[in-house]
């Protein structure tokens, strides 16, 4: 396999581990997390059933972990080595590829934040409940750097739908591209409202 081949098939699977898996999970994180609007009870129901899946820990390692793993390092190193023009040409596209490598920086720093505060405290016998989260957004700071995060990872998904489409050859002509912006335009705004929203159930 040459490299430029080695290079496109990197690329291709970097994208589809970011809707497959990745996408699909935090979707289904977020919504399980909205318990929280309904109550502490609720959400500790919620995140009990997750977290006490058949092979859980198997899921997370081979279904989050590597994959978030793979898709950061790999993105970060997109985000050092791409050239962005958007001081030549400050068109929309050349903003929301900006964008996309910014927020995906963000977004790896707050998975990995989030992770340790949660997943990795289980480790040291602590349990995921509504308690925990309260506690941790309790603090302003830990608050802001949340709705930041939360934002961040919730834009990089949606805008990383468009990108997706492209790559694997869905939309090709430019009409389909820009239903396709509207559509990530839609799922930001209603992901990202689930989202904010949690975290203001939590205070």
């Amino acid at each position: 396999m040459s490299k430029q081949d080695s290079s496109f098939f990197v690329r291709r699977l970097h994208s589809l581990l970011g809707v497959v898996p990745l996408g699909v999970f935090l979707v289904q994180h977020l919504i399980i997390n909205n318990f929280a609007t309904r109550g502490p009870e609720a959400f500790n129901t919620a995140a009990g059933f997750m977290g006490n899946l058949p092979f859980v820990l198997v899921l997370e390692t081979f279904v989050i972990y590597l994959p978030i793993l793979f898709h950061g390092i790999y993105g970060v190193y997109i985000a050092f080595t791409a050239k962005n023009n958007v001081g030549r040409y400050g068109t929309y596209r050349n903003w929301m590829f900006l964008i996309q490598r910014i927020t995906g920086i963000i977004a790896f720093v707050f998975i990995a934040i989030h992770v340790y505060q949660t997943r990795f405290q289980v480790l040291l016998g602590a349990e995921v409940n509504f308690d925990m989260m309260a506690d941790i957004l309790g603090s302003p700071f830990w608050f802001v750097f949340y709705v930041v995060g939360v934002l961040a990872v919730v834009f990089h998904f949606a805008n990383g739908l468009w990108s997706f489409m492209i790559t694997w050859g869905i939309t090709q002509s430019p009409k389909s591209q820009q239903i396709m912006s509207y559509v990530a335009i839609i799922v930001f705004v209603i992901v990202g409202f689930i989202g904010v929203q949690t975290l203001f159930a939590f205070i």
